[in-house]
C-alpha cells in the first residue's frame, strides 16, 4: 500500500457524525489544551490508524489490566535479558561475593 498522509492528501471527501453537544464541547476543550481542534484530533486518529493499519490503541474489555500485564511482561523480559548479559560477563561479581569481602553473610 502506498504511503498516505492525512495532512497533505487532497480534502475532497466529507465525513459527518452526530455527537452529544456537551460531549463535543468537553472534548474540544481537552484538544484545545493540546493545541488541537476536534478536526485535528480526528485527523490524527485517522493518520495513526493508517500508520499501524488498525486501531491506534488497544481495545479490550479490560484494557487497563491488559496494558498492566503487558508492561509487567516487557519489564520482566528486559530484567531477565540484563541479568543474563551480566552473568555471561567474566568480570561479573555477585552480590554475595561483594558482601562476603566485607564479612557480611546473608
Amino acid at each position: 500500500m502506498k504511503s498516505l498522509n492525512v495532512t497533505t492528501a487532497p480534502k475532497t471527501g466529507t465525513f459527518q457524525m452526530r455527537i452529544n453537544p456537551e460531549i463535543k464541547a468537553y472534548v474540544e476543550s481537552i484538544y484545545a489544551n493540546c493545541g488541537m481542534t476536534l478536526t485535528d484530533a480526528i485527523n490524527t486518529f485517522i493518520q495513526q490508524s493508517i500508520n499501524v493499519e488498525g486501531l491506534p490503541f488497544l481495545v479490550t474489555q479490560n484494557s487497563k489490566e491488559t496494558l498492566r500485564e503487558q508492561a509487567i511482561s516487557e519489564l520482566m523480559f528486559e530484567l531477565k535479558k540484563g541479568e543474563d548479559s551480566i552473568k555471561n560477563d567474566e568480570d561479573w561479581i555477585s552480590e554475595e561475593s561483594i558482601l562476603s569481602e566485607f564479612g557480611v553473610t546473608l
